[in-house]
């Protein structure tokens, strides 16, 4: 069954490009309204203005920084003062440091934390009395991370697990209600992630494009009896399963390995991060 999103407003953070401009495009098409979150408010009112074109909906813009403490109280309080209630919420926004731990930047950890867990967290609270009274949905984009240990991206990898887990009890809690809770787990994905990073060596396989992990999204959400978690492409599945077959000692080494074997104390220094939409 399709989910007919027409008449409600989607909130969609992380939605300057990537997967969080494409949930924008697909949920226009379906005819729901909009409010756009993101640093760039420029990149926003251009897709705004887009969408206003091409699907005739109502977009709203709010240009902010969610990596902060207390963000997500700020943007619910913004939009109730505009009269807007949420019927839909994709968690889209988030950001990876890649690097030794022990020469990672605290202040970047602790923010990378606050927006990956802490402000998702708070923004799903703060808007889930609007998200039962409606029949929309609550996406969370987790990431193949999610399923073992990353060496090289050890708080990014910790964050979605989280995410993950968090979304799966949500969606249990939400059965018997009009809301459709689902975590969508994205592999390397052609976005600004990896260019900002400035290393590929958390790019495992073949990229696929955020159009290809939104239709993932879409064809759950539509299902009669969706699940609680998906994964965008089958290679990126039969990887995540596999972790299940080896120790949590032999998960760690493995992907240690194929993500380029960073290491403490030295012997392979690297320290660059990034901020960008959530992979």
């Amino acid at each position: 069954m399709t989910l007919d999103l027409r008449g409600g407003t989607a909130l969609i953070t992380g939605a300057s490009s990537g997967i969080g401009a494409e949930f924008a495009r697909r949920f226009a098409g379906r005819g729901s309204d909009l409010v756009l979150v993101a640093r760039r408010a420029d990149r926003l009112e251009e897709l705004a203005s887009e969408l206003r074109t091409t699907a005739g909906v109502r977009v709203d813009v709010v240009s902010a920084d969610l990596a902060v403490s207390g963000a997500a109280d700020a943007l619910h309080a913004e939009l109730t003062q505009r009269g807007i209630r949420v019927t839909s919420l994709v968690n889209n926004a988030g950001f990876g440091t890649h690097g030794a731990f022990d020469h990672s930047d605290p202040a970047r950890a602790t923010s990378e934390i606050q927006l990956n867990v802490g402000t998702l967290v708070e923004l799903s609270r703060a808007f889930i009395p609007q998200l039962l009274a409606g029949n929309g949905a609550l996406v969370t984009v987790a990431s193949t991370a999610a399923y073992q240990p990353i060496p090289g991206m050890a708080v990014y990898g910790a964050t979605k697990a989280f995410v993950l887990s968090f979304t799966e009890a949500l969606w249990a809690e939400a059965q018997g209600t009009g809301l459709r809770v689902l975590a969508v787990s994205p592999g390397s994905t052609r976005t600004e992630f990896f260019d900002v990073v400035g290393t590929d060596d958390a790019s495992v396989g073949r990229q696929q494009t955020a159009g290809d992990v939104v239709d993932t999204a879409f064809r759950e959400l539509d299902r009669n009896r969706s699940r609680p978690s998906v994964i965008s492409g089958r290679v990126n599945h039969l990887m995540a399963v596999g972790t299940r077959l080896l120790s949590r000692r032999a998960a760690a080494l493995t992907s240690a390995r194929v993500l380029g074997d960073v290491r403490m104390g030295g012997q392979r220094a690297v320290d660059t991060s990034a901020r960008a939409s959530a992979k």
